[in-house]
């Protein structure tokens, strides 16, 4: 397995990735499949180049089979804080230590960026295997949203947010 950032030449792969992502998990983004299926090419190539947007991916046998990106807030009074988003592992890729190295890349990234301090994510609460990933990497729970996605008339999912303080 070999983990790096992703390049304008990756966008294909990871628009594939992120499509099976949205299908296999839709509680844990905000986005819908149908939302991202519309959106063309060259919407991921342009998320790959945008500044203080990083997408580390995860390659087996040049397969990308994970992807984890790390935003940092631009608000010049925000500028200390970055949050991890868009969490994913294929489901053959699980339980392999693949989200542990691509938070393990972001995390290493963030505290080699100047001035970042603390990172935040959301999860949500039934997610009990990334709640366990973020909890042993140091992030910590600091409040619980209850409802604060839906989908569809009658269906809400909870979520904590976390943060891992760096400094």
């Amino acid at each position: 397995m070999h983990i790096r950032l992703l390049k304008e030449s990756d966008a294909r792969a990871y628009r594939e990735l992120r499509l099976e992502a949205l299908q296999d998990s839709p509680e844990a983004f905000a986005t819908t499949y149908e939302d991202e299926l519309k959106k063309p090419l060259e919407d991921y190539r342009s998320r790959l180049s945008r500044r203080g947007f990083w997408i580390f991916g995860a390659f087996e046998n040049d397969k990308l089979v994970g992807v984890v990106t790390l935003i940092r807030e631009q608000g010049r009074k925000l500028q200390h804080r970055s949050s991890i988003v868009a969490m994913y592992v294929t489901s053959e890729g699980r339980r392999n230590g693949i989200g542990k190295y691509l938070m393990q890349s972001a995390i290493h990234h963030a505290k080699q960026t100047k001035g970042i301090e603390q990172i935040y994510l959301s999860v949500v609460t039934t997610n009990t295997a990334a709640i366990g990933l973020y909890l042993s990497l140091g992030f910590e729970i600091y409040a619980t949203e209850k409802r604060a996605m839906k989908f569809g008339e009658s269906t809400y999912w909870d979520e904590y947010h976390m943060v891992l303080y760096l400094t």
